[in-house]
């Protein structure tokens, strides 16, 4: 995943680079989570957005050249299932919640199939209640619904516990272990000479895939009003790569 370390010190050189600016560790960690939610959050908008013209269009380039397989591969790792159990039809949504993807009423195994029961999910109001209210489309155990709001709510209200898959919030690894943590991206380091010796044990990594260092570095940039252009991304990573 992208090094906190690589984002750092290649937006530090970059933004030194002709006198753009000067960045420093407080001000890089203040603004580190909220590229990566920015980014991530962009990356929820693409893939949904291309999931329902582009390919609904096929001019999405097919296999591995696909921008929605891409994206997705990308959106992998911040997939959970949950098992929420509820009050009334009433389910909190998990403290790392970002996005729903499906939900099912919870189930046991039997012979070989599973007795959970796709939930339908609804973000409409106005259309949760014309279903609510309708002899027809009135919500069933084998037919249920879920309204999606600042909770996710259940009908009918007889099921006490469901199973969500959703995209979680992301947040930070350990830069040693590559062990997924609460804690958000940060720049440890310790002051020696007056240069900023960086320090693994106290650091936290982005979640973001590690070729997302360039949009990291580009969008912390914009934040704290630094300009960085392509051309300077591309000899960085060149040099990095020369490094390497």
């Amino acid at each position: 995943m992208a090094s906190v370390s690589a984002v750092y010190y290649g937006l530090k050189n970059l933004a030194n680079k002709d006198q753009k600016g000067f960045i420093t560790p407080l001000v890089f960690n203040e603004f580190a989570n909220i590229a990566q939610i920015n980014i991530f959050n962009g990356m929820l908008d693409e893939e949904m957005l291309i999931s329902k013209y582009r390919k609904a269009r096929n001019i999405d380039a097919g296999r591995d050249k696909s921008r929605v397989k891409q994206i997705q591969e990308d959106l992998s790792s911040f997939t959970k299932t949950e098992t929420l159990s509820g009050s009334q039809g009433l389910y909190k949504k998990p403290d790392d919640f970002s996005r729903i993807i499906s939900a099912k009423t919870f189930g046991q195994f039997m012979l070989g199939q599973s007795t959970s029961t796709t939930i339908d999910l609804i973000f409409d109001e106005e259309k949760a209640e014309y279903i609510l209210q309708s002899d027809l489309s009135r919500p069933t155990e084998s037919n249920p619904v879920a309204i999606i709001s600042s909770d996710i709510e259940v009908f009918p209200t007889s099921i006490k516990k469901i199973q969500v898959k959703y995209y979680k919030t992301p947040a930070g690894l350990d830069p040693i272990t590559g062990i997924r943590v609460a804690s958000t991206p940060r720049f440890g380091y310790s002051t020696v000479n007056g240069v900023e010796q960086f320090i693994p044990s106290q650091s936290v990594d982005f979640e973001l895939p590690n070729h997302y260092i360039p949009k990291i570095i580009m969008e912390i940039g914009k934040m704290v009003g630094v300009s960085i252009n392509e051309a300077d991304l591309f000899q960085y990573g060149t040099a990095e790569e020369v490094k390497q």
